[in-house]
């Protein structure tokens, strides 16, 4: 994201996409506790921006927030990697073929935008930078997908797998990863619903054996 377009999106937006890569890179530590006033000064932000950020996080499940006693980071157990899989597996399906159907230029756009960083990532071999741009490309699918509900379910089980990939699969799995994600852009962007929902299904069973893998150790 350019220093324009971070100037343009709402404080709310900034919070919560702040907040989330904190949470997803381990930056915030699963099952720590943090208070409000402490996420304000190191976002530097204003109180209800960062509380709105708190109250969608909260919504997705990585935050729990308690009364009185702070905000508890989510914890990572290995086993619900598999889980958050198996339950996003056929919304990414479905998302997949409906951006092969409606992408505009505007939604192409993004996708050549989320692949070309993912490349440069892996030349860079720079785990944060993939992240940024998987991130990126969720939110391309769900511009192009144009189906609000599917993407609400989606987007946090997004998030959340994003989180186990890193704490799992980062030192090994970028090149990998980054493969699949180009080749279901390739597909959107040529319209093919069918062949779009194959690679993100090729996706899916990725991420899934990376997952079993990280629930036997």
């Amino acid at each position: 994201m350019n220093s324009n377009n971070i100037a343009q999106e709402p404080a709310a937006s900034r919070a919560y996409h702040a907040l989330e890569r904190m949470i997803v890179t381990l930056d915030l530590l699963p099952g720590s506790v943090v208070t409000e006033g402490a996420l304000i000064d190191r976002l530097g932000l204003g109180r209800t921006p960062v509380r709105e950020a708190i109250q969608r996080l909260a919504w997705e499940g990585l935050i729990e927030i308690r009364p009185r006693a702070g905000l508890a980071i989510a914890p990572l157990h290995p086993g619900d990697w598999v889980r958050v899989i198996d339950a996003r597996r056929s919304l990414e399906l479905l998302l997949a073929r409906s951006a092969a159907r409606f992408v505009t230029r505007n939604a192409a756009d993004l996708f050549h935008a989320s692949a070309l960083a993912m490349r440069q990532a892996v030349v860079a071999n720079d785990v944060l930078a993939f992240l940024q741009a998987d991130k990126a490309l969720d939110e391309a699918l769900a511009f192009a997908a144009d189906n609000p509900f599917a993407v609400r379910v989606a987007a946090p089980l997004q998030s959340h797998s994003r989180r186990f990939w890193y704490r799992y699969n980062a030192e090994t799995g970028l090149a990998e990863s980054a493969e699949h994600h180009v080749a279901l852009i390739r597909s959107i962007l040529e319209g093919d619903e069918e062949g779009a929902a194959a690679e993100a299904d090729r996706l899916m069973i990725l991420l899934r054996a990376y997952a079993e893998a990280a629930a036997r150790r």
